[in-house]
């Protein structure tokens, strides 16, 4: 029995001997393993471009007729009727109230009765003076009735025109009778009802606004005026001309009004108070959707970048200063944080003012697979529109 059971221990130490190397070539193989499954994340990014960009501002501001008139009677009387809409858009001329006429009907009559009675006067001084003349070249009345006689019809001829003003003014207050309205616009509310007494030039009567065109009035702060003319004069920024600035509105709801307006002035003087200088822009308005005292953020076009560089705004990170910064492909394709510092966004990209130049690949999306300092693999971003986001989602589901 002894001599089968050597061959059995021989075996199992040589088994034993052998599991060390055995365990060895597990360890190799599974680091071989992990370090084949090590792979290079892959980020999108945009390559910086240098090209023209209108540097374009958002201001506040708020809309405003661009002729306003407080209707007020130019006589006194009794309101006997209205003649217009509440609401409703009128012409320069149309009626609107009509002012109890007969008082100032009786003014005309009187008044045309005293100018007959002058008339007759004048006629007879003027023959008065005619025969006074007469018998005065032949010094058959002294001088002195003949000075007389010119200075009654002289009297009576300056009487008749007196007489004419009256009945001129007559007619004048018969017309004013009936209030007109002074401007095209939009009639307001009325402020009186028949049978009310309206003071001439103290009663109030209606606004009319006219809202086709209408104006935006804005402000700017004086510093960004002043960092502005500060970047025309050491040639950063290239002037627009002004019969070229593009003026836009961005209504309440963030919609872009679609018909553009002009710039009309920029004045010469600050706000104590706020620091701000007001802007004024014209705008069409043929449907009366901007009506006056609507809040609305007005685009201006102040100048030209020849050489922006901007980039996508989620591109821009924050570090933990809470200065904003971007990460950068070297050659070596390894992702480094560049500080930078931030323009305005315009037309979807944030612009860039300082800390990048043409061709530097800049990090868009991917940040959450590497740190700074990695190694990744770069590939050319393409923006997905929402639509097609939703899309890719929905059939993803």
């Amino acid at each position: 029995m002894s001599r089968f059971r050597a061959p059995s221990v021989s075996i199992a130490l040589m088994l034993a001997g052998l599991a060390p190397l055995l365990a060895g070539c597990d360890d190799a193989a599974t680091a071989t393993t992990a370090t084949d499954s090590i792979v290079v994340p892959e980020v999108g990014i945009v390559t910086v471009e240098q090209q023209p960009r209108a540097i374009v501002r958002e201001l506040p501001g708020r809309i405003a007729p661009t002729r306003v008139s407080d209707v007020r009677p130019r006589v006194s009387g009794i309101v006997v009727k209205r003649l217009f809409r509440q609401g409703s858009e009128v012409k320069a001329g149309d009626p609107l109230y009509q002012i109890d006429p007969r008082p100032f009907e009786v003014e005309v009559l009187s008044a045309k009765a005293a100018l007959a009675k002058a008339e007759a006067v004048h006629e007879r001084a003027v023959q008065q003076a005619r025969r006074i003349s007469m018998l005065f070249k032949e010094r058959a009345t002294p001088e002195v009735e003949n000075e007389k006689a010119i200075a009654a019809e002289r009297e009576a001829a300056a009487d008749v025109e007196a007489r004419k003003a009256e009945l001129a003014r007559a007619n004048l207050n018969l017309d004013y009778a009936t209030v007109r309205a002074p401007i095209d616009g939009i009639v307001g509310a009325a402020q009186v009802t028949e049978g009310a007494l309206i003071v001439q030039n103290d009663t109030s009567l209606v606004t009319i606004q006219q809202l086709d065109p209408v104006y935006a009035d804005f402000t700017q702060s004086v510093t960004e005026l002043a960092r502005l003319r500060r970047a025309f004069e050491s040639g950063d920024l290239e002037r627009i001309a002004p019969d070229a600035i593009k003026v836009h509105l961005v209504l309440d709801d963030g919609t872009l009004y679609r018909a553009a307006g002009k710039l009309l002035f920029s004045e010469a003087k600050v706000d104590a108070n706020t620091g701000q200088v007001t802007l004024r822009g014209e705008f069409a308005n043929p449907k009366r959707e901007l009506l006056p005292g609507m809040y609305v953020r007005v685009r201006l076009e102040q100048g030209i970048d020849s050489d922006s560089v901007a980039v996508p705004p989620q591109a821009v990170q924050r570090n933990v200063a809470g200065g904003s910064e971007v990460y950068v492909i070297r050659e070596d394709n390894r992702a480094v944080a560049q500080p930078i510092r931030t323009g305005p966004v315009q037309d979807g990209l944030t612009l860039i003012t300082e800390g990048l130049k043409a061709g530097d690949k800049v990090v868009v999306d991917g940040f959450q697979k590497f740190a700074a300092g990695d190694k990744v693999a770069p590939q050319a971003w393409k923006a997905i529109s929402s639509a097609e986001n939703i899309s890719s989602q929905s059939a993803t589901r």
